[in-house]
């Protein structure tokens, strides 16, 4: 019976030094922050985040080894509170003598709560964290965690930088099999490419070319491992690089052959539900009120196209990026939310004016429709904040239309 190697051969070849991380040289070169950081002989608590197969994994383990604690893994996407309370008790135990690393893998998977149990641990030591996500970690990050934390991006690997990892893989492979196959440069580069920044996914495509191949790996043989389109399509739509993040800035950037082009990406590898909810988004955060009834007639093409479903969601939505890089810009809405909430972060606007809450709304309020022009000047902002300006009015036609007519009223 043919006998088969169950382990990955990306975990069989997972880096033992930051000197065999490929990509993430700002962190585990020579310079690089982390390096620095644990050279200094701090470990301080980490949140690593980026897309995935960048290495966030294997930088977790080499520094467990390098720490001397005891290294505990858990996923996230699978474990519950109970795995959590599981090594929290082992701090008391012999295992936490020198101090327990918990690598935890997808925290955006975790709720508050769970969350929440390690911040004591955290807090006092007995728990050093080092937690990963592919998310926006201030978005799914419980911020009291964050706090606590120093947060690192992992970038998605360049084909360059990747080179190095399709060669070990290629070697370990004929290591391992006593074989000599062999792959041209411009095939390895090919691979590289294909991999879309991924280090794991190169070298899953290395070894399935490598069992494929007579003596020498081809494009042929990789070609039958690769989808028609190759792309990183995370559909949380969050991750730092990818291709929904290219289309918003083309969009943004009003370049209209930019969109489609990464709107055909998008959709020629399946994420209409991705290239839809990201549409929406930009209608509102990048042209917004510069042409209100762009979100919705974005939203009208976004219905359409969930109708039709693909391929032919392909023409209301090119119509809906096209509207958008083509429209007026404006981000005012969005950047006067963004300084309103950094003044609640700061603690600020505790105490309202009495006669903004319910139970006072009669006393002392002045009802807005009794006045001329339905206006009437009276403070609505807390004591602490009642001079702040959170919006400012874009300078395209729609709003400085609005600026006008408000301008005339009360003054």
């Amino acid at each position: 019976m043919e006998q088969y190697n169950l382990k990955p051969l990306a975990d069989r070849i997972r880096p033992e030094n930051f000197s065999d991380i490929v990509g993430q040289d700002h962190l585990f070169g020579e310079n690089g922050a982390v390096t620095r950081i644990l050279g200094s002989g701090y470990l301080p608590n980490m949140i690593f985040y980026g897309p995935p197969g960048t290495g966030k994994t294997t930088a977790a383990r080499i520094i467990a080894g390098k720490s001397g604690m005891s290294f505990r893994h858990i996923n996230a996407t699978v474990a519950s509170t109970g795995d959590i309370k599981e090594v929290l008790t082992e701090t008391s135990s012999i295992f936490g003598t020198n101090g327990i690393l918990l690598y935890l893998d997808e925290i955006q998977y975790f709720n508050r709560k769970q969350q929440q149990t390690l911040l004591e641990f955290i807090e006092d030591g007995r728990i050093t964290l080092i937690a990963s996500t592919t998310e926006n970690p201030y978005l799914y990050v419980y911020s009291a965690i964050i706090s606590r934390s120093m947060v690192f991006e992992f970038k998605s690997v360049s084909s360059d930088d990747m080179l190095r990892s399709a060669a070990r893989a290629l070697d370990r492979l004929n290591s391992e099999s006593g074989r000599s196959k062999t792959a041209p440069d411009d095939v390895l580069r090919y691979i590289c490419d294909c991999a879309a920044g991924d280090v794991r996914r190169c070298v899953n495509l290395v070894e399935g070319a490598y069992c494929l191949a007579a003596d020498s790996i081809s494009k042929d043989d990789v070609r039958q491992l690769v989808p028609s389109v190759i792309g990183n399509f995370d559909k949380a739509g969050t991750v730092h690089y990818d291709l929904l993040s290219c289309l918003q800035k083309s969009i943004r950037g009003s370049d209209p052959d930019a969109s489609i082009f990464y709107l055909a990406k998008i959709l020629e590898g399946g994420d209409i539900i991705g290239a839809c909810r990201r549409l929406q988004v930009i209608a509102c955060e990048d042209i917004g009120l510069a042409y209100p009834q762009a979100a919705q007639i974005v939203h009208s093409c976004v219905m359409m196209a969930k109708d039709l479903g693909l391929p032919e969601a392909r023409i209301p939505l090119s119509e809906a990026a096209i509207l958008l890089a083509t429209a007026p810009k404006s981000n005012s809405a969005n950047a006067a939310y963004d300084c309103a909430a950094a003044d609640i972060a700061r603690g600020m606007g505790q105490n309202v004016p009495a006669y903004m809450r319910p139970g006072n709304r009669y006393e002392g309020y002045r009802y807005p429709h009794d006045y001329e022009n339905h206006y009437v000047k009276q403070q609505y902002l807390p004591d602490d904040l009642m001079d702040a300006t959170y919006y400012r009015y874009g300078d395209n036609k729609t709003e400085q239309a609005a600026k006008a007519y408000w301008d005339k009223i009360k003054k």
